[in-house]
């Protein structure tokens, strides 16, 4: 299973709060250091920065949106709430970050009269910022490590996972530690070179970075709000539950992700012709032994009895 008994409480939300108040320091010091400075890469980081924390905040209101409970008009819930933030802040990154980063260092290389003050001051505050993000960075790690229990390559891990919460502030921390080496490396080559082009160059790197991290992020949080099944290993411990002496044969079995802790199953079974009348007390045993096996899920079963035909349509 993705996860397991340990890691019931986990969710990926941690890493976002660390991420959040690691991000407000850091914004705070790079305007500074750009006021000072006049830095464009240190300007494209600032965004970068503030652009950041309101990601956080939107991961931590589309959680408290998660959590609402079923009602008449979201009868299961609103675990999706989570996608669609993440879907937000996705864009966000991209034309807040990304793109209007982009702008402004194309109008510092097309205009390279800027210079670069204060580089000791600009040069402590990036490495300020380098050493806070790797801190955030680290408690992203972590949380990864807690949720892949099943010890998947990091990638794989990533794109198959179904907290978008932790993909977001990996993505996020991953493009920060990088950005900030682009703009240390363009900050120190402008000085040693005293040619501004560097340091406009490394802002227009930074921007793309974001673009492509967006993209990536995009396309993931598309796929989790179509609607994605449950992992294989889990598929294979559902349908495990359904290998008995009753039942004929499994015609179908369908799962959805509604949110990274509930799922949607529906199955249609053909029972044993010698125990068809004790079909309702089967069905209720085989979903009692499937949410024993996923009690950190909570699983919505829906399961029909027919008949299987040749030429049945699933």
């Amino acid at each position: 299973m993705t996860d397991d008994k340990n890691t019931k409480h986990k969710s990926g939300m941690m890493s976002v709060i660390a991420a959040l108040g690691a991000n407000i320091l850091v914004a705070i010091s790079k305007f500074v250091g750009y006021a000072l400075s006049g830095s464009a890469a240190m300007l494209n980081e600032s965004i970068h920065s503030v652009v950041d924390c309101g990601n956080q905040v939107l991961l931590l209101v589309g959680d408290k949106k998660a959590k609402q409970a079923a009602s008449a008009h979201h009868p299961f819930g609103q675990g999706r709430a989570k996608y669609f933030f993440s879907t937000i802040v996705a864009m966000m990154l991209f034309f807040g970050g990304g793109a209007l980063g982009i702008m402004e260092a194309a109008e510092k290389l097309f205009h390279p009269g800027h210079s670069v003050e204060n580089m000791g001051l600009v040069l402590a505050i990036l490495a300020f910022g380098l050493i806070i993000e790797l801190s955030s960075l680290r408690v992203a790690f972590k949380e990864i490590a807690e949720l892949n229990t099943e010890h998947l390559p990091l990638f794989k891990f990533l794109t198959e996972s179904r907290h978008s919460e932790i993909l977001i502030i990996f993505a996020e921390d991953t493009c920060a530690v990088i950005g900030l080496l682009l703009a240390i490396s363009g900050t120190l080559m402008s000085h040693f070179t005293g040619n501004p082009f560097y340091d406009a160059f490394s802002g227009l790197l930074i921007g793309v970075l974001l673009c492509v991290a967006a993209i990536f992020l995009a396309r993931e949080f598309y796929s989790l709000i179509i609607g994605e099944p449950a992992t294989e290993k889990d598929t294979a411990v559902f349908r495990k539950a359904f290998e008995r002496e009753e039942i004929s044969r499994l015609i179908n079995l369908k799962t959805v992700h509604l949110s990274p802790k509930d799922i949607l199953l529906t199955a249609k079974v053909e029972i044993a012709e010698t125990h068809r009348l004790q079909a309702s007390e089967l069905i209720n045993d085989i979903e009692r032994t499937i949410r024993s096996q996923f009690e950190h899920y909570k699983i919505y079963i829906y399961i029909e009895t027919d008949t299987y035909r040749i030429d049945y349509d699933k």
